[in-house]
């Protein structure tokens, strides 16, 4: 799949998650606000409201905060979430690079300034809407906790309209990437809870097939960098970019990562 490293990805959203929980749940309150303001405040009857409860309520966020945030999408506080809208930004990183970045704010202008700074210090350069976003198609990702033989497996997905799947994590269980049109997410997540599977996450992702090949250490690192800087950044949702690092980027990486 066309992106940043999947270990690289894996590695930073854990980290994140351990470090930073006050921004993940600022982040993710965030999410239902908006979630609940576009489709009706009742989880039952929103997918995209229940899919950000699961993920707050994994993160650990308070019950009161969620139906708080709730409330705030729903009109039924006199708050500022009325003011958050979601925008996508596209930018270019080192050797071309095509990056999107997700962001749900209350100021534009601020989030503009914060964007363009964090892809100036690394090479980059924030550019205009439909620059870089030709590249990229929206698809659904699940994510499948546990092992499953691959004939059931692959009746399960054919039964579910998925595209496919991929193997991205082997310690300590098993993690399953499996990919499905954007617009089939929710049916496809119902069809693998029905067949017994555990779904442990969803989410709408960006995805390339025009890969840039990144098979240079200092790169690497710049490019790295940039989206960790970007994903750090308050009003940031996800950020997407089309680069894979080769094999050997991948092992010096992780030695120096071990050695730092």
């Amino acid at each position: 799949m066309a992106g940043h490293s999947k270990w690289a990805n894996i590695k930073r959203q854990k980290a994140r998650v351990d470090a930073k929980k006050g921004q993940v749940f600022a982040r993710l309150s965030r999410a239902i606000t908006v979630a609940a303001r576009h489709g009706s405040a009742d989880p039952a009857g929103n997918f995209q409201l229940r899919s950000a409860i699961d993920k707050a309520k994994a993160a650990g966020i308070p019950n009161d905060n969620i139906e708080r945030a709730i409330a705030k999408g729903a009109g039924q506080l006199d708050a500022d979430g009325d003011a958050w809208e979601e925008i996508r930004y596209e930018g270019y990183g080192i050797a071309g690079v095509a990056i999107l970045v997700e962001a749900i704010t209350d100021n534009r202008n601020r989030t503009a300034a914060d964007l363009r700074a964090a892809f100036s210090k690394h090479g980059g350069n924030l550019g205009e809407t439909g620059c870089v976003g030709w590249m990229f198609e929206q698809q659904g990702i699940l994510s499948v906790l546990g092992s499953c033989q691959e004939d059931r497996l692959l009746e399960i997905l054919l039964e579910a309209e998925a595209d496919a799947y991929e193997l991205v994590e082997l310690e300590p269980e098993p993690l399953l990437e499996v990919k499905t049109a954007a617009q089939q997410l929710e049916q496809t997540t119902q069809v693998l809870t029905a067949q017994g599977l555990q779904v442990v996450d969803t989410e709408l992702r960006w995805v390339s097939e025009l890969a840039v090949q990144i098979a240079d250490l200092n790169q690497a690192k710049l490019l790295l960098n940039l989206m960790d800087t970007l994903e750090d950044l308050d009003d940031v949702q996800s950020v997407t970019a089309n680069f894979e690092l080769t094999e050997t980027i991948m092992v010096e990486l992780g030695e120096s990562f071990a050695v730092g």
